[in-house]
Parts: C-alpha cells; sequence; structure tokens
C-alpha cells in the first residue's frame, strides 16, 4: 500500500514516553527511521546530526516549548523546508494558527492513531523527499 521509495527519517519530539513510544511503533510499521527526542533542547542537539525529513513536534513541553523548537528549527537554512507537525492534546483554532505562524505545516490532536500518523508521513514525506 505504501507509495514510498525509500524508508523516511522522522523524528518525534515529546516529553511523554507513552507519546514517543507509540510513535515510534506506528511509525517503523510504516517502514520508517525514527528518532527520539524527549524535549526542544534534546531535540536541536539531534536534528544537527539526524537530519530528518520529517519531524512531529509537541507544543507543551518544559523548558523549550513546541512554538519556540519549531521556529528555531526553521531559522536554520538547512531545515526550513523540513515540515513540521505540531502535536497537541487540545485542538484549538489558536494553536493551529500559532503553529502556522512558526512554520509547521500541519497539526495533528493527540492522542493519534497509526493511520492519521502514516497519513501525515504520507502526505509530508514526499515533499521533504524531493528536497533533499
Amino acid at each position: 500500500m505504501s507509495t514510498q521509495e525509500s524508508p523516511l527519517k522522522v523524528l518525534v519530539i515529546d516529553d511523554s514516553n507513552t507519546i514517543r513510544r507509540s510513535a515510534e511503533i506506528f511509525l517503523k510499521q510504516g517502514g520508517h527511521e525514527v528518532m527520539l527526542a524527549e524535549d526542544g533542547f534534546d531535540a536541536l542537539a539531534k536534528v544537527n546530526d539526524y537530519q530528518p525529513n520529517l519531524i512531529f513536534c509537541d507544543i507543551l513541553m518544559p523548558r523549550l516549548d513546541g512554538y519556540q523548537t519549531c521556529a528555531i528549527i526553521k531559522r536554520n537554512a538547512k531545515f526550513t523546508s523540513v515540515p513540521v507537525v505540531m502535536l497537541s492534546s487540545k485542538d484549538g483554532v489558536f494553536d493551529k494558527a500559532r503553529g502556522r505562524m512558526v512554520g509547521a505545516q500541519d497539526y495533528l490532536t493527540k492522542p493519534f492513531t497509526k493511520d492519521q500518523l502514516l497519513q501525515a508521513v504520507q502526505q509530508f514525506g514526499i515533499v521533504s523527499q524531493g528536497v533533499n
């Protein structure tokens, strides 16, 4: 069913171990490579080395929230074109708008299903593969 030519490198940033683990399981079942980060600082350290094709980023995190993390990643010319999908337990219009303002491509409400996650990967992963 998958139309992917090669596995995508996906970075999942979330301070919840449960969310990170379920995202990792879903993404690996979808045939993708997964890197996990537990907060924004952790993510910034990994994004340069790992060079993901797609990033899922939680909004509510300690120290550096998802909006700040996304804005910092997008400021780096190397990662401007990497799609970022925000993750939040709130399905608010304000949150979606704020996510777009910092450069996020989309917004997924937690808890997400395997299908929702893989659909987002398929939708945005193809875009980023053409860029590299």
